[in-house]
């Protein structure tokens, strides 16, 4: 097996993508709502998505100075041995009367993480651009990367979660700390491996480049330019309103997702590991390849009504969902929930590859990697700052009330589409 194929480099990079980002955002929730934090604090875990939102300040850097392989390795490296420092904090905390301290120091380590990965993401992305070059073979590749990522969801939320649990039973469910810093260090075992394969086999297909080559004043006009030509397409600012509000529904419902799944319908962590992990990033996958052959097979611009439609209107069975409150106690209750949530998820899927196809469809060749920056940090904007507020609309206006929210800020990405440049392959 040829392991320098795209098909190859691609899946394991995206894996090392989507897995510091499900600890970062996912497993921290599960993490600290199964210890107690109340809502609001958990609410402000979704903060921790500011140095994505913030990427795009540090991304030139990347496209201007050595190579995204190199930059990529050595910071799933140090990504490596922060997690390696939150396994064990765990431990430490399972022997504390008081973990407050050990608290504050994993959630530091969280915010470090949090801009660690944010930059593993940009190498990532422009890596990718790197490589695949033709738009219709980004394309084509955009539900094979989603695959990848989504598995890396799979396993923290079904692997990660699960080893939490069963190390909690096996412990007799009093010990809080301890079976989350297996969970962790097998995530940071994980991690390493993935780190150790690509410093063997990730292709290098970069021209350096390097500090020596370049004068201050070059590289501070060339820092200027990967943000000034960015902002130079057609009717940018709908185009930046349109991609802000595009899945903002979406990041409304999921933004106080695990706990309303564990606290409001009881759902367990053994129940939440093939819940919201297997179902939910399996039906994630499927909306998402489902939506990125639509877009290949009849191009964006006829392809982004349905898919966009079908994405928002079904925010409505989270809202029932919320509304009839099945008991995950019981096996039809379950069931329901299940259901419920793969839907869902299959249909943010749907959504998804619509707006991955067109921030790279933004995306100018000289400056790969600082445009998807930009791109993809604008989409979660939105999120991030909602989402960190999430808990108090939770505790003043309850689940329900705010999932009919998110159907209602829905609306404004679909009036946009009215207006907005929508490019095809090819189109300048």
């Amino acid at each position: 097996m040829n392991l320098k194929k795209p098909g190859v480099w691609v899946f394991s990079t995206y894996l090392a993508e989507g897995l510091p980002y499900s600890i970062i955002r996912i497993l921290s929730s599960v993490f600290f709502t199964d210890i107690g934090m109340k809502e609001r604090y958990i609410g402000y875990l979704n903060f921790l998505g500011i140095p994505w939102n913030l990427k795009f300040l540090w991304a030139p850097f990347l496209d201007i100075l050595g190579k995204k392989r190199t930059w990529m390795i050595a910071v799933q490296a140090i990504i490596t041995v922060l997690i390696i420092g939150v396994s064990y904090s765990c431990f430490i905390a399972a022997r504390q009367t008081d973990a407050g301290l050990i608290l504050a120091i994993i959630s530091g380590t969280f915010i470090l993480l949090a801009f660690l990965s944010a930059t593993n993401d940009i190498a990532i992305d422009g890596y990718y651009m790197e490589g695949l070059t033709d738009p219709k073979e980004q394309a084509a590749y955009t539900g094979y990367r989603v695959f990848a990522y989504r598995l890396a969801v799979i396993l923290v939320r079904s692997g990660f979660v699960a080893l939490a649990a069963f190390t909690a039973a096996r412990l007799g469910g009093a010990d809080k700390y301890r079976p989350w810093g297996y969970a962790f260090g097998a995530a940071a075992v994980t991690m390493l491996l993935i780190t150790l394969f690509h410093i063997w086999q990730l292709p290098r297909f970069e021209k350096d480049r390097s500090l020596a080559s370049r004068s201050l004043p070059k590289i501070t006009r060339e820092f200027g330019r990967a943000f000034s030509t960015y902002f130079e397409q057609e009717r940018v600012v709908l185009v930046i309103l349109f991609i802000i509000t595009y899945k903002i529904g979406d990041e409304i419902l999921f933004s106080m997702g695990t706990p309303f799944l564990m606290r409001e319908l009881g759902v367990t962590k053994a129940q939440l590991s093939w819940v919201g992990g297997i179902l939910g990033a399996l039906g994630a996958i499927a909306g998402t390849s489902i939506g990125g052959i639509w877009i290949k097979k009849k191009g964006l611009k006829k392809a982004i009504w349905p898919l966009t439609i079908l994405m928002n209107f079904n925010i409505w069975a989270y809202i029932w969902l919320a509304w009839s409150l099945p008991s995950a106690a019981t096996t039809f209750g379950l069931a329901v929930i299940a259901a419920v949530h793969g839907y869902e998820q299959m249909a943010a899927g749907l959504g998804n590859a619509v707006l991955i196809v067109y921030i790279l469809r933004t995306c100018k060749p000289e400056f790969k990697a600082s445009h998807y920056a930009v791109g993809s940090a604008i989409m979660s904007i939105f999120s991030t700052f909602f989402g960190g507020f999430g808990g108090v609309i939770v505790e003043k206006m309850g689940y329900l009330n705010m999932f009919l929210l998110a159907f209602g800020a829905s609306i404004p990405a679909m009036l946009l589409m009215f207006w907005v440049p929508i490019g095809e392959e090819g189109e300048s």
